[in-house]
């Protein structure tokens, strides 16, 4: 079973329960702080990085980006913006494995990205 961390700096716990309904007992989901996240990627001992913060890829993504490289990871929304819904599945099966968002938005993009992660396992 794929496994997703949710890192980033605020409402991780809101995070993890929309990534668990979405998930539909498909993915395994934990969340720990954003380095402990980050490393898990990194080691190879979860497959996908959710993170939220207020700007969508500086705390959401920071650690993800250090540690896996800004390659793999991927911005689907900032204050004010959503990526579109096509772009952001792009991401997903171009083999992005973080993924930041501004918290506002986790109920927009979580959605979309727990349906295009679901094809790929």
């Amino acid at each position: 079973m794929k496994k997703i961390v949710v890192g980033g700096q605020i409402d991780k716990k809101e995070v993890a329960e929309l990534v668990e309904k979405y998930a539909q007992g498909k993915f395994e989901v934990e969340t720990k702080s954003d380095l402990e996240a980050a490393m898990a990627l990194k080691n190879g001992t979860a497959d996908y990085y959710f993170g939220a913060c207020n700007t969508g890829g500086g705390g959401a993504l920071a650690m993800a980006i250090a540690l896996v490289g800004r390659p793999k990871t991927a911005t689907v929304s900032m204050p004010g913006k959503i990526m579109p819904e096509e772009e952001i599945r792009e991401q997903v099966t171009s083999g992005k494995v973080a993924f930041g968002f501004t918290a506002q938005h986790k109920e927009n993009v979580i959605p979309i990205l727990m349906d295009e992660l679901s094809k790929l396992s």
